[in-house]
């Protein structure tokens, strides 16, 4: 008897354990699905390269995308994997790049993620994309 009830209380937990790490997944595929219908939606201009400076940074919206902030422009970049690196800063990988001043979609890196794709967004553009996958009122 004691053996059925903790195999069903590691059943349980086990179960629970799935439910919340396949929900964070869920989420990603959520919050990207909602990029690409923006992407779609506002049929965002792709642009092959663009300038860049040491100051720039970048917001995260997803593992697969990111705001890219150079001085006065917004970007859109899309990663062809999943960039886990963006987060993680205990393992910086080099960014490969032809030219140190250029970014090109298709051919560099951001700390070692390949750019998939890069668009241009205004910043009422990127405003609206960093409230992906938020209800109205959830902030304050």
């Amino acid at each position: 008897m004691k053996q059925i009830t903790l195999i069903l209380v590691m059943m349980l937990l086990g179960a629970c354990a799935t439910q919340n790490s396949s929900q964070a997944p869920r989420a990603e595929q959520t919050d990207n699905q909602a990029v690409i219908d923006f992407i779609a939606v506002r049929q965002l201009e792709e642009m092959d390269k663009i300038r860049s400076n040491e100051r720039d940074g970048w917001d995260i919206l997803t593992t697969t995308y990111i705001i890219y902030k150079s001085r006065r422009d917004r970007y859109l970049f899309e990663f062809a994997r999943p960039c886990y690196e963006l987060r993680d800063n205990t393992e910086v990988t080099a960014d490969v790049r032809a030219n140190a001043r250029i970014i090109h979609a298709k051919f560099d890196t951001l700390r070692g993620c390949r750019i998939a794709r890069i668009f241009v967004i205004n910043m009422d553009e990127a405003e609206e994309l960093k409230n992906i996958g938020e209800a109205p009122g959830n902030r304050n």
